[in-house]
């Protein structure tokens, strides 16, 4: 059963949408800093996953499918038969689940900082276990570290900061039943379906999503592109805020 996720809506009514999915652990605040440049092309759609911000976390095992539907039933309800789609990390993986599910509903793609498998087991079945155990303070910290480089968190603390109450607001449930959906998801099989011109997107300091396994993505979907952004970590459109930008202009609007 899907549930109503919440959203909110950003640049101008007559534009095209582009839905911004955003990484475990965040909403869709975690784009404040790139609503500006993308909302000057887009009527931007920033929605928060399942379990996540505004949107219910119902008790999990969460699937990908369920990710998805939801996702699918947030445009049916607003009724958008067609979309542009940037995901970043889970986001990114309900972006290829999205476009391989349903293509008609995607009209371009943006893949940043994911991959469609993310083993082990043990690494997500940890976190889990943390999580519904403690809270979700253990998480902040290693996450702040794996999401922006040591010189973008000296040079940019209140990029971290925000980042920081992003996940702190985080549900426990929400969190570990999304965990779930990344331990247990295998989307390989799905990425020679994608028909969206799409445009894969790597931080070249990465240790979460490292830029040599994304890069396989550009390799199976059938219309991608590469880009790799020197000195971004895993919340690249963060750290490296005018690149990613302007990237995923260059491509929306090709």
């Amino acid at each position: 059963m899907t549930v109503a996720l919440h959203h909110l809506f950003d640049g101008p009514a007559d534009a095209p949408v582009l839905v911004l999915g955003s990484s475990l652990g965040t909403t869709g605040a975690m784009w404040d800093d790139n609503v500006r440049a993308l909302s000057a092309r887009f009527r931007l759609l920033r929605y928060d996953t399942r379990g996540h911000g505004g949107s219910p976390a119902p008790e999990g095992p969460y699937t990908m499918d369920e990710l998805g539907a939801d996702v699918l039933a947030l445009l049916d309800r607003l009724e958008l038969e067609r979309v542009s789609f940037c995901g970043l990390s889970i986001g990114g993986m309900i972006g290829m689940w999205l476009a391989s599910e349903a293509p008609e509903r995607i009209d371009r793609l943006v893949l940043c900082c994911t991959v469609p498998r993310f083993p082990p087991r043990e690494l997500w079945d940890e976190r889990i276990e943390t999580v519904r155990a403690e809270g979700i303070e253990p998480m902040v910290e290693p996450a702040i570290e794996r999401w922006l480089p040591p010189e973008v968190r000296e040079a940019r603390p209140q990029a971290a900061d925000h980042l920081r109450a992003l996940i702190r607001a985080t549900a426990p449930e929400g969190y570990a039943g999304c965990c779930e959906a990344i331990r247990d998801m295998d989307l390989r099989d799905r990425l020679p379906r994608i028909e969206a011109p799409a445009l894969v997107v790597a931080g070249s300091e990465d240790p979460s999503t490292p830029a040599e396994k994304v890069r396989t993505i550009g390799d199976q979907v059938p219309d991608a592109r590469y880009v790799e952004l020197e000195g971004a970590a895993h919340i690249a459109n963060v750290a490296r805020p005018e690149e990613f930008e302007r990237a995923v202009l260059d491509h929306l609007t090709a």
